[in-house]
């Protein structure tokens, strides 16, 4: 723990669809003067999210859905193409990310590689976020994707050159998604 930290008062200011809680602490600053500062902090626990990619085909599965964050900040569609994701839901994340995996994509993945992971929106919400690739074929899928209770996931098999050229002309705009093209690319693997 930090000693330069004293949680004073946690209160929830939500508990609707994940917890938003206002924290009242105490921070030493270097100078050795103690201040009381509050924050708001969105804890909706932890995720994975994993590209999936062909190596004889040169592409890549990704996925498209309706996102209201984006829609109320100026994405005029609401859509979003994205690496799939989810939450943990109590699971390891390797566990995780293969569910998700056939419920977003309809793939069957047995083997997964760790790549990193990082903290997305670390002013604002708790989750970290652990981010993996692997390695698909056509007979790995084992039924059409497209999520689970009243999700809508479309499932888009891209030319790895195209994923990238939506990147760089702003079609892709998820930052886990960026990163894992950009992961791909740095390490020659497509």
């Amino acid at each position: 723990m930090n000693e330069r930290i004293q949680i004073c008062e946690e209160k929830i200011l939500s508990d609707n669809w994940y917890l938003l809680k206002k924290i009242t602490f105490n921070y030493q600053r270097k100078n050795g003067h103690w201040e009381t500062q509050s924050r708001e902090a969105y804890d909706r626990g932890n995720g994975a999210t994993i590209l999936l990619y062909n190596q004889v085909s040169r592409t890549v599965i990704l996925t498209r859905q309706f996102r209201l964050p984006t829609y109320v900040n100026g994405n005029h569609s609401g859509m979003l193409i994205e690496a799939c994701a989810g939450l943990l839901d109590q699971d390891q994340p390797e566990v995780a990310i293969k569910r998700e995996v056939e419920e977003e994509t309809g793939y069957k993945i047995s083997s997964v590689k760790k790549v990193y992971e990082a903290y997305m929106s670390p002013g604002s919400v708790t989750e970290r976020l652990f981010f993996y690739i692997a390695e698909y074929t056509e007979k790995d899928r084992i039924n059409g994707g497209g999520g689970v209770d009243d999700e809508e996931i479309e499932v888009l098999e891209l030319p790895f050159a195209k994923a990238i050229e939506m990147v760089a002309s702003g079609e892709i705009m998820d930052g886990k998604t960026i990163m894992l093209i950009q992961y791909l690319q740095l390490h020659n693997i497509l």
